[in-house]
């Protein structure tokens, strides 16, 4: 259930409000529209009566949410919600691109993969610490030494960092040395990791589970939603399907569908989703005119002896590439946008 307090409801009418909420056994949650003040109701809301509320002075309407993420859902905030990675502003209408390697495996690896995101005008520097692998034999990275290998790169560069916690245990390791913490598609259902990186506060990039579905996608968010972190970042990195000629489908339509029902941004991984480097660059354009808030790639110095997905990684001079391309395409949607409609 959602509360929407009139544009002219003063704190204390918004006070006696959550009080009741809260007085009735549930936890209430406020966020600041446009002209109204929003306060979700969050709880198994379903004994509870919508014309509770309608009595009280100041509040407008009450409205059952009859989906289960609720946080999450433009019903509850209407207006897009802009992640802040340190500065580096997601969903505000800038295309943001995180770049580097699947797996951090040197020190001079990270580096000069660093400079090469910044030279392209990427913001932020993706790449694994942890790695979770299909086979137990294939490389699962260097752990917390790879974190300060890629911290220190990014620091030297100018970048944010993005990489991946794969469980509880290394929360509070890996929030020390990145700025957004991502939820791996194996993860994207592991609840009380998702509740765990929620409660850190910081940005939580969330892929898209292998088979996940919109609506499970959704949920997950709000399990980090619902411990008070309102900086989600979607993350669509392509589904399995029956198709051998990709590694994964790169699902595209979810970046509307997303982008409608819920107020947290999308970005685009055309590097898992697809599997194949030459792939990538067709794909991140067509992410562009979807209307995604940024990328995610893979880029390597030397993606032939690369430990980790190096058929997939772009190099750096079709990283500068797909970057040029992009900025083209940016420039050319924000002219489609500006038409007027018929």
């Amino acid at each position: 259930m959602i509360i929407i307090m009139k544009n002219n409801a003063t704190p204390k009418q918004v006070k006696q409000v959550v009080s009741r909420i809260k007085q009735e056994g549930f936890n209430a949650q406020l966020s600041q529209g446009r002209q109204h003040m929003v306060i979700g109701v969050l709880g198994d809301t379903h004994r509870l009566q919508d014309r509770l509320f309608l009595s009280y002075e100041g509040v407008e309407n009450a409205i059952r949410i009859t989906h289960t993420y609720k946080l999450t859902s433009r019903d509850f905030h209407p207006a897009n919600t802009v992640v802040d990675v340190d500065g580096v502003k997601v969903g505000n209408g800038n295309f943001v691109t995180m770049a580097g390697p699947c797996a951090i495996e040197s020190l001079e690896q990270i580096q000069e993969t660093a400079e090469i995101v910044r030279a392209g005008g990427g913001q932020i520097l993706r790449g694994g610490a942890f790695k979770p692998r299909t086979s137990p034999y294939s490389f699962q990275g260097l752990g917390e030494e790879g974190l300060k290998y890629i911290r220190q790169a990014a620091d030297e560069n100018g970048l944010k960092v993005i990489t991946e916690v794969m469980d509880e245990e290394n929360v509070d390791l890996v929030a020390e040395y990145s700025d957004i913490m991502q939820i791996g598609a194996r993860n994207m259902q592991n609840f009380r990791l998702l509740e765990a990186v929620g409660r850190t506060g910081k940005p939580v990039g969330l892929k898209r589970g292998i088979s996940g579905t919109i609506e499970e996608w959704l949920n997950a968010a709000e399990y980090v939603a619902n411990q008070g972190n309102q900086q989600v970042i979607f993350i669509e990195r392509g589904i399995r399907t029956y198709e051998t000629a990709t590694r994964n489908t790169l699902d595209l339509s979810a970046v509307p569908l997303i982008k409608k029902m819920s107020h947290f941004p999308i970005i685009v991984d055309p590097s898992h989703g697809t599997g194949l480097w030459d792939l990538v660059t067709p794909m991140a354009r067509a992410s562009v005119a979807a209307g995604a808030d940024g990328l995610i790639v893979e880029v390597h110095p030397d993606p032939s002896h690369a430990l980790s997905d190096g058929p997939q990684s772009l190099n750096e001079a079709h990283y500068l590439e797909m970057m040029e391309q992009i900025e083209q395409l940016q420039q050319a949607m924000e002219q489609i946008r500006a038409l007027p409609v018929a």
